[in-house]
């Protein structure tokens, strides 16, 4: 993603859990990474996307303590494990989403 007049404007917190397999034995390894929201678009550890590319953000709580964030992007959705509620990335997603289609100055 182009460098050049990229601010950062939101963070959430996301986990990944892979499955490690030694001696016979299956173990859960728990990594968190982090979601950038920048003025370019959406980051991940494992993936860039630009604002057009981003259709839409949802989520979905299937705890008390986790949920699911989906970005629904042009390359397919994406979910992200994630223990807090997003809403207020997603607001700030979306005021993003509509300053870049009005082509307003400020955010």
């Amino acid at each position: 993603m182009n460098e050049e007049n990229m601010e950062i404007l939101a963070n959430i917190r996301y986990m990944k859990v892979t499955r490690v397999i030694e001696n016979n034995v299956q173990n859960h390894k728990e990594e968190e990474h982090v979601i950038t929201l920048t003025t370019n678009g959406i980051e991940t550890s494992c993936d860039t996307f630009s604002l057009t590319e981003v259709l839409d953000i949802s989520f979905r709580d299937f705890s008390q303590q986790l949920g699911l964030l989906y970005l629904h992007t042009t390359k397919g959705m994406y979910s992200y494990t994630v223990r807090i509620n997003p809403q207020m990335f997603m607001k700030k997603f979306k005021e993003v989403k509509e300053w870049k289609k009005n082509g307003t100055n400020s955010l």
